[in-house]
């Protein structure tokens, strides 16, 4: 029996990356991706991960989870919290951080991979270019692979391909997959604008990306197009 995978799929430059490993990995048919509706304000991203996964002919779910914006307090789901650069002096952390954000994603996925027979979850998550996000590291996903395996008494095996990858060597994989063309469709910036803002963390962390790859980042060159 050949094994199936799920991607947590946000519609980024990351997880885009990662649903084409997958497939790479596990096979055209045996790859799905899920996506979360957590009261993001960038709501692009959920139209963004849709053109991706059709994009690559992939099955694809949206899951409802709405706590994140009752939580607020951070500027991914709070409206009224400002992205700032640099970090919060209480907390040493980015304040686009969403406590729990990650552990609860991959919980979830976990539980619909459970339901669909699939034994291997796939995100896009990186120590190297991971923004002080403490969810983001290696040791936190493998203390959670654990506990998910106790917690369902299942087989499930946590694939995290980016973990210490650079943006550009991710930039890199992304060519080497034949991704650059879906990641037209993605969404970075975290004003949510499109065209990107080019001014927040995530977009400079992206040019930067592309521009040490040397390769141009299908994104900008579709705005730019539009605008000739």
């Amino acid at each position: 029996m050949m094994s199936t995978a799920l991607v947590v799929l946000s519609g980024g430059q990351d997880s885009t990356t990662c649903l084409y490993w997958a497939l790479a990995r596990f096979g055209a048919g045996q790859v799905s991706a899920v996506t979360f509706d957590y009261g993001q304000r960038h709501r692009i991203e959920l139209d963004c991960a849709a053109r991706v996964a059709a994009h690559a002919a992939v099955p694809h779910t949206v899951l409802p989870i709405d706590t994140f914006a009752a939580l607020g307090g951070n500027a991914l789901t709070d409206t009224g919290v400002a992205v700032q650069a640099g970090v919060d002096a209480h907390t040493q952390l980015p304040n686009t951080f969403v406590p729990g954000r990650n552990l609860i994603f991959l919980t979830f996925a976990a539980a619909l991979a459970y339901q669909r027979d699939i034994h291997h979850l796939v995100t896009g998550v990186a120590q190297t270019d991971y923004s002080g996000y403490p969810d983001c590291r290696q040791t936190t996903l493998q203390a959670l692979e654990q506990a998910l395996r106790l917690g369902m008494e299942y087989e499930l095996t946590l694939h995290t391909p980016l973990m210490f990858k650079s943006k550009a060597e991710t930039v890199l994989i992304a060519r080497d997959l034949g991704a650059l063309p879906a990641l037209a469709d993605t969404h970075t910036c975290y004003q949510g604008q499109q065209p990107p803002c080019g001014t927040c963390p995530a977009c400079l962390l992206r040019a930067k990306g592309f521009a040490e790859a040397g390769i141009a980042d299908p994104l900008a060159e579709r705005f730019r197009a539009t605008q000739r």
